[in-house]
């Protein structure tokens, strides 16, 4: 088993790409503990946990208040006794945002309580938590929107998960030395709630988009998943600092 034994704090672990990881890490041995800010989606995913014979507490949290990711965090390291893996997950793409022109501060400011404050917090109270364990990783969830333009702008969002590159970059230099390795994911655009609960409503906007992907399809969460999985792993113990693309060739499209 890939994660036998370590203990992997999932943000957004409700649905989408948190839930998918918390069972596929849960399949490889780890222990998870469970964020969520919806409790009945945060059990749902302690159950199908628990259907691949692993082991997870849920925690209620709202990433973008730092008492809850420190409670999160917490409740973790008594259930479990340490923690190895923090996958910051969890993250908003409200339809409200758009060019800098024409979105209200109020929606900005909630991207970013949400997708930066919230690695910021997490990472606060955990990186102690994995240098005290020995090491450990951290795994950053950002987007292919953070490294091109798009002509159909989400600028909140796009702005934010620059954010959490440049956060990334700095952790690994900070922590590296004590053991505690920090990457980023940049998935395209993945099947998730966050995705189809508006797009796949809109056959133009979808088509438009899946036009952009070499590959034809829009993303599985197990696509990043399984990105994420080397990550948490010791097969990742020299790679550090990466930003590592996951988007069915989107930033290599030209035309």
């Amino acid at each position: 088993m890939r994660l036998k034994d370590k203990v992997c704090v999932i943000t957004g672990a409700g649905s989408g790409m948190g839930r998918a990881a918390a069972i596929a890490f849960a399949r490889e041995g780890a222990k998870i503990v469970a964020g969520d800010i919806d409790p009945a989606k945060g059990a749902e995913t302690i159950e199908q946990v628990k259907k691949v014979k692993g082991q997870a507490i849920f925690v209620r949290c709202d990433v973008g208040k730092e008492a809850d990711a420190a409670n999160l965090v917490s409740e973790g390291a008594k259930a479990f006794k340490k923690i190895d893996v923090l996958y910051n997950n969890a993250g908003i793409f409200p339809e409200k945002d758009h060019s800098v022109t024409d979105t209200d501060e109020a929606v900005w400011d909630l991207v970013y309580r949400v997708n930066v404050k919230g690695v910021y917090f997490i990472c606060k109270y955990g990186i102690p938590e994995l240098i005290k364990a020995g090491g450990g990783s951290v795994i950053n969830i950002a987007s292919f929107v953070a490294l091109v333009g798009c002509s159909v702008p989400q600028d909140a969002y796009t702005a934010s998960k620059g954010a959490v590159i440049a956060l990334t970059k700095s952790l690994a230099v900070q922590f590296g030395p004590k053991g505690v390795r920090s990457n980023a994911i940049c998935p395209g655009p993945i099947e998730t709630p966050l995705l189809t609960e508006w797009l796949f409503k809109e056959p133009k906007e979808k088509a438009k988009r899946l036009n952009r992907i070499p590959m034809q399809r829009f993303g599985k969460p197990e696509d990043i998943v399984n990105l994420a999985l080397y990550l948490a792993s010791d097969e990742a113990s020299w790679t550090n600092g990466a930003v590592m693309v996951a988007d069915g060739g989107i930033t290599s499209n030209y035309f």
